[in-house]
């Protein structure tokens, strides 16, 4: 018998014996014959590792090729697999496993946290169906593709589905991927701001790292478990066939898991609804343009404007997540209804009277930027490209009227802002004071620069307190209560300020930030407790300093993250009047507003881009 015969026979008797591949095996067969596949471009089918180790090693030496007597050529794993079969084995099919069930959590994954249960977990997704048919019936090479394209998309889809969670559970909305990539930068120099420079590179380098893993294992995910069905079209097709029927079946007799449908095709309403928001994204910058054009006073003549209030010091100031949940929330509504009492009986027994009412502000969770100049500019202000074109446009604000008719200086407080801020001229103040230049020396108190009794004496110190002066307006921004609300600070004697280095001594009574965000009820303890420090430097500061030609307006921006607000999606915000001179409270009787600092459940309620036009009507000849 020759050599070549001899091979021949022992490579054709050990084919049919020869250990199948496992499930996930990388050779492919092809579609429509049962002959090995050739493969891509070389035209020659890649031999069975079992024909192929059998004649090897039926060899003797001398005639093995350069590569078979090569200690290291091993097949598989460099070795790993022939010396450990079963494990190998093993690994593989956990491997497959776990490729499956990453497919099926990306698919079937809801893009908000309170919605995660076991029930979202074991419902028949339609687009997955769907591709698993489609993935069946293409040729090899547009299977391949498709598979890959399909995995990186379904990464991509899942990607935007976490940073819905995030801004579901800062600002109770989906990410908006027209008008929402500002507010990452802004995010950054949150983390910046709170856990300093480290903790922001070690996030940002966690967030990217998560982002490409996330890409590649979905990909690789679904190009495995494609191999997977092709290897074994049969059963596949008929799993496609019956998932199909019970998802039509389900579909139609509405077959549920507690309150979670059986049957979902939530990953095609979810890219639908993106979508639309693009869509509405892209459009939106016309339809803003129109409505900003329309200003009932741009032509009223500076001498007729805010006659009600000539030779006031009046002051705007906004209190940071100041939201009605502070108020009307169970488990806050003792402490702040109290906090509120007194500070209406104390300013009552200074001599003033104080209104108070609703607004609703465009933003729940963040964006104060976008609270402020809706308020001030009279325009709905919902997102950043509205900003943008606002602070570049020639609108009119509150601030910029006071400013015109020259019986006002126009000054901002704002302690939140530590860099450049240009925007400050568009709102048309005379001097801006951000946290460089309050004469603070103390502590941050994690996000907040400088605290709010701090802010409001510096006011005093700087603008209203000197002497010979002509009336302010004022804008003032409050930054005591802004998220994470641990540590904060609290009322101390106002003659203790000094330059604020008193507070290093207070910030380390307080609490610390990464112990009470574990706990969602110490949070909203820290929260009622921040806007109460803010509230208490307020209405101090005018009892106190306040006299005769004193009218604050005071309000929140916005509500509170959903952490504090327990699922309640309102955002309604508190707003008071507080007077000396009964006669500025008298221009707004007809307001229907409720007496004290705090309103009345059934108080009127505006949209925040409504109370510029009352203010300017109230306070102008006819009011």
């Amino acid at each position: 018998m020759s050599l070549f015969t001899r091979s021949r026979q022992l490579s054709d008797t050990t084919e049919g014996r020869a250990e199948p591949d496992d499930d996930t095996g990388t050779a492919e067969p092809d579609d429509d014959t049962s002959t090995a596949e050739p493969d891509d471009d070389t035209g020659t089918a890649e031999p069975e590792v079992g024909a192929a180790t059998d004649s090897a090693e039926s060899a003797t030496p001398a005639q093995r090729t350069p590569s078979e007597q090569s200690p290291t050529a091993k097949p598989g794993w460099f070795g790993w697999r022939r010396r450990y079969p079963r494990t190998a084995r093993g690994v593989s099919v956990g491997t497959t496993v776990l490729a499956g069930a990453l497919v099926l959590f990306a698919l079937l994954v809801p893009n908000r946290i309170e919605r995660i249960e076991f029930a979202s977990f074991v419902r028949i997704p339609a687009e997955g169906v769907l591709l698993a048919g489609l993935l069946l019936a293409l040729p090899s090479k547009p299977r391949r593709i498709t598979a890959v394209v399909t995995g990186v998309f379904l990464g991509l889809v899942t990607v935007l589905k976490f940073v819905d969670m995030g801004f579901y559970q800062i600002l109770a909305r989906p990410f908006d991927l027209v008008l929402d990539w500002i507010l990452i930068e802004n995010g950054t120099d949150f983390l910046r701001e709170t856990f300093g420079r480290t903790g922001q590179v070690l996030a940002v380098t966690g967030v990217i790292v998560l982002f490409v893993a996330l890409l590649v294992l979905t990909t690789l995910a679904v190009v495995r478990l494609t191999n997977l069905m092709v290897r074994h079209r049969p059963v596949a097709g008929r799993t496609v066939l019956i998932l199909g029927t019970a998802w039509i079946t389900c579909m139609t007799l509405g077959v549920q898991i507690g309150t979670v449908p059986v049957a979902t095709k939530g990953n095609a309403e979810f890219l639908g609804n993106r979508v639309d928001q693009v869509r509405a994204g892209l459009a939106d910058a016309r339809v803003f343009e129109k409505q900003a054009s329309v200003d009932a006073f741009a032509k009223t003549p500076p001498d007729q404007l805010l006659t009600g209030l000539r030779g006031k010091d009046v002051l705007f100031t906004f209190i940071e997540s100041y939201g009605r949940v502070a108020i009307d929330d169970p488990a806050m509504a003792q402490q702040t209804d109290a906090v509120l009492k007194e500070g209406t009986g104390r300013l009552k027994a200074a001599g003033f009277e104080s209104r108070s009412g609703w607004l609703q502000s465009p933003v729940t969770g963040a964006g104060s930027w976008l609270a402020h100049s809706t308020f001030l500019s009279g325009l709905w202000i919902k997102n950043q490209q509205r900003y943008r074109s606002l602070t570049t446009s020639d609108r009119m604000t509150l601030t910029k009227y006071f400013g015109k008719t020259g019986a006002w200086r126009t000054v901002g407080v704002v302690p939140g802002v530590r860099r450049a801020w240009p925007e400050g001229k568009y709102f048309g103040l005379d001097h801006i004071y951000d946290s460089e230049h309050l004469g603070y020396h103390g502590p941050y108190f994690s996000w907040t620069p400088v605290p709010d009794q701090f802010s409001m004496e510096a006011f005093e110190r700087l603008e209203h307190g000197k002497k010979n002066r002509e009336p302010i307006m004022a804008e003032i921004i409050l930054a005591s209560s802004h998220n994470p609300w641990s540590p904060i600070a609290h009322m101390i004697d106002w003659n203790d300020l000094g330059d604020g280095s008193v507070f290093y001594r207070i910030k380390k009574e307080g609490t610390n930030p990464t112990e009470v965000w574990k706990d969602p009820e110490k949070v909203r303890a820290e929260y009622r407790k921040a806007i109460e420090y803010s509230t208490r430097s307020l209405t101090e500061w005018v009892e106190r300093y306040g006299d005769d030609d004193t009218v604050l307006v005071f309000l929140g921006d916005h509500q509170p993250v959903p952490t504090v607000t327990a699922g309640d999606t309102g955002k309604d915000v508190p707003v008071t009047i507080v007077a000396h001179d009964k006669k500025v409270l008298d221009r707004v009787a007809d307001w229907g507003w409720t007496d004290g600092l705090k309103p009345a459940e059934n108080a009127p309620r505006w949209g925040m881009d409504k109370f510029r036009d009352r203010f300017m009507t109230a306070y102008g000849p006819q009011g």
